[in-house]
């Protein structure tokens, strides 16, 4: 880790973001990603999508309201692109996800389906890491608590413990180390005005601390799929306390 580039970002900070508001009037309304957009541009970050530390060998992270992500990692194994199985995204959703109230014929692995670690939901799915470190989305009909699970899901997946998704070990190191392992990160927070007050760093994150923290729950899967899109949508995240711990330095 280079003091030159550390300094060079905190003087980047200071000088583009400090002290400011967001200006998102240029971009596209209704964009999610707008103000992280903006921060980039006064950051000199290339949004080119890459799985990358952002900048110098510095992932960066913008102030959020109650989480932050990781990355968005999509599993290395779905049920649905498994021939075995003979199913489509969509029908992946009907089966394991729950219909959206408010959009007739959208259904969605997101809310009360998504599965939390070693502890079975309603839907009868929760999150296991195998002796591998691998992390593993499962299903067991006997404990999925709907009322018509037996008309929903197909008789060759109404057993148990069957692997629905699955991130493998290697890729998902791969990628967290990439961002995270450099030189750590940073993150520029705003204060009750919604101006941005300062930029904290964080250490370098490994996988092998990584995932003992997703056996605890303090990192979860949050994914947001649903039909009509093609994007999976697997965010992986932390509450912001959980960020705050691993904070080592602030400026100013």
């Amino acid at each position: 880790m280079t003091t030159d580039d550390r300094q060079t970002i905190i003087n980047r900070y200071m000088k583009n973001v400090h002290g400011k508001k967001s200006d998102t009037t240029k971009f596209t309304a209704g964009h999610d990603g707008k103000e992280g957009h903006w921060l980039e541009i006064q950051m000199g970050v290339d949004p080119n999508g890459v799985n990358d530390a952002d900048l110098m060998g510095y992932e960066m992270k913008n102030d959020t309201t109650s989480k932050t992500t990781f990355g968005d990692w999509s599993a290395d194994y779905y049920i649905f692109k498994d021939d075995k199985y003979d199913l489509s995204k969509d029908d992946f959703l009907i089966i394991f996800g729950h219909p959206n109230p408010k959009k007739p014929g959208r259904h969605s692995w997101s809310g009360a389906p998504i599965p939390k670690i070693n502890r079975v939901n309603s839907y009868g799915q929760k999150l296991v890491i195998d002796e591998d470190k691998n992390i593993l989305a499962t299903y067991s009909f006997s404990k999925d608590q709907r009322e018509d699970k037996t008309s929903l899901v197909p008789s060759e997946c109404q057993t148990e413990n069957l692997t629905i998704a699955r991130w493998d070990m290697d890729s998902l190191k791969g990628k967290l180390e990439r961002k995270f392992n450099k030189k750590g990160w940073f993150k520029c927070l705003k204060d009750s005005d919604g101006k941005y007050s300062s930029i904290v760093f964080g250490s370098t994150i490994i996988y092998d601390n990584w995932i003992e923290n997703v056996s605890k729950g303090d990192v979860f899967f949050d994914s947001g799929m649903y039909t009509g899109n093609p994007r999976l949508y697997s965010q992986w995240r932390a509450n912001n306390s959980f960020w705050n711990n691993l904070v080592t330095d602030r400026f100013p």
